[in-house]
């Protein structure tokens, strides 16, 4: 959670500056291959925009470069499933590395956002013109500018009250605590599971890992965990889950963190992931499964393979996430695209409001810094005004000193945050545009920080939970 958050956007502006330094040109194709623009939403100020790109020809299509021009005033914020470069007011969007080969007859397509009036003009995919025709001359080499590391979003404003109710999962509160429990050794207490506090409803056990076969993951105790506590073998471990189980706490595997290595990008991956992570909740006992893969993640094969590992487990099974703050800035975002695509079963994202820095909110009117109510409440606004329910989001904060590097929040900031969203009092300056009574509740990293400090996030913002509506 708190192992380097920069690594996702500088692994994407890393390659948009590889691709254009080499010179990169994509083959042209023959008639055929065409691409179609629609405007999906409209609000006055910006809108989003929606590129589909199919290949009505007999060969695959090994890869595509798409570019048009935006009149001036116009400009292109969050984008999604293409990297992005761009010159002026040209645009050039090319593949991702799982959507660049098309077969004859399929189709693909990449989204963005932009800001000002008009349209696309002036569009050529690899070359040729995107409504098809003539065999087209060869493509010039793409841009060299590389997009900005953190583009700046341009998230619609709401329009309709979003969804307030949901199926419930798993027996869980209306309003709930989530921990991490650390499965590692580190400079915050070592705990055995079991030794978790009773104000936690639900425990994320960090991490599982991944192996050799792409998108299988496993877990152990650690062993320099084991070692700091004298001795933990699997077998106590997994009497532990059952004690917390026991006595009406969840306890869910989280997949991934900082330094997490696993990787869905196919069907075959997604396959490996719902079947070995089956595999560890039926070996450990686990609720569910927690997303935190900071290192980025294919949206459309971890759907899958979330879709498929409930199908296994059945309704009961939890499903988290843990973003950080840059991947649910937009819908189109790979992180907020997977909980908009999975939201009939999805649990809860705990979008972790730290190691930020100042960051634009639902208003889209002022960055706002992290550590302040206005930081939490502005940013879970754009969850909860984009599609998510509200019994979808909850608040991750850190649990006081060493547990992060940014954004360390006093508990009671944290019910701040919470009132000003469930009930619209103890607000800061910035107000969202309405109350959200079922607010799910919020997450720290983590509980072994949180015993260091004297366990003042969960004795504080536990017993305020239950004042909510």
């Amino acid at each position: 959670m708190t192992r380097s958050r920069t690594l996702l956007l500088s692994l994407v502006t890393g390659l948009a500056v590889a691709l254009g330094a080499v010179g990169v040109t994509l083959p042209a194709y023959a008639a055929g291959v065409s691409a179609s623009f629609v405007k999906t939403s409209d609000w006055g100020t910006g809108w989003e925009g929606k590129y589909t790109i199919t290949n009505g020809g007999p060969t695959t299509l090994a890869g595509w470069s798409l570019a048009f021009d935006l009149p001036a005033g116009t400009t292109v914020g969050t984008y999604w499933d293409a990297l992005l470069t761009s010159s002026g007011q040209r645009y050039t969007f090319t593949n991702r590395t799982w959507n660049g080969t098309v077969a004859p007859g399929g189709s693909v397509s990449f989204g963005f956002l932009a800001g000002g009036p008009g349209v696309p003009t002036n569009c050529l995919l690899n070359g040729a013109p995107c409504g098809g025709g003539a065999t087209p001359t060869p493509t010039t080499p793409r841009p060299t500018t590389a997009p900005p590391t953190t583009p700046p979003p341009t998230t619609r404003p709401p329009t309709t009250p979003p969804p307030t109710t949901g199926p419930p999962t798993g027996n869980l509160p209306k309003h709930l605590l989530t921990g991490y429990w650390h499965n590692f050794d580190n400079p915050a207490v070592e705990l055995r599971l079991r030794d978790v506090p009773t104000q936690y409803d639900l425990v994320a056990v960090a991490f599982a890992e991944a192996t050799s076969t792409p998108g299988a993951v496993t877990f152990g105790v650690d062993p320099g965990l084991a070692a700091s506590l004298g001795g933990y073998p699997d077998a106590e471990f997994t009497a532990d889950v059952r004690t917390l189980r026991g006595r009406g706490q969840r306890v869910i595997l989280s997949v991934g963190g900082e330094t997490g290595r696993v990787a869905v990008n196919d069907a075959a991956s997604a396959t490996a992931f719902a079947d070995s992570t089956y595999a560890l909740i039926q070996r450990y006992g686990f609720d569910g499964v927690d997303i935190d893969l900071e290192n980025g993640l294919n949206p459309t094969y971890m759907a899958q393979a979330l879709r498929a590992l409930r199908a296994k487990v059945g309704a009961g099974l939890i499903i988290t996430m843990a973003p950080q703050t840059i991947d649910m800035q937009s819908p189109g975002s790979g992180y907020f695209k997977l909980a908009l695509d999975i939201r009939d079963i999805l649990t809860v994202v705990n979008t972790q409001f730290y190691n930020s820095g100042a960051m634009l909110g639902c208003d889209q009117n002022a960055a706002y810094s992290q550590g302040t109510v206005n930081f939490i409440v502005a940013l879970a606004c754009i969850q909860l005004e984009n599609g998510l329910r509200p019994d979808q989001v909850g608040l991750g904060l850190p649990a006081g000193p060493g547990a992060a590097g940014g954004g360390i929040v006093a508990p009671s900031v944290v019910n701040a945050a919470l009132d000003c969203l469930a009930t619209g009092t103890n607000c800061g300056s910035f107000r969202p545009p309405r109350s959200y009574p079922a607010i799910r509740g919020a997450m720290t990293w983590s509980v072994n920080w949180d015993v260091s400090n004297g366990n003042g996030f969960a004795r504080t913002v536990k017993p305020h939970l239950a004042t909510l509506p």
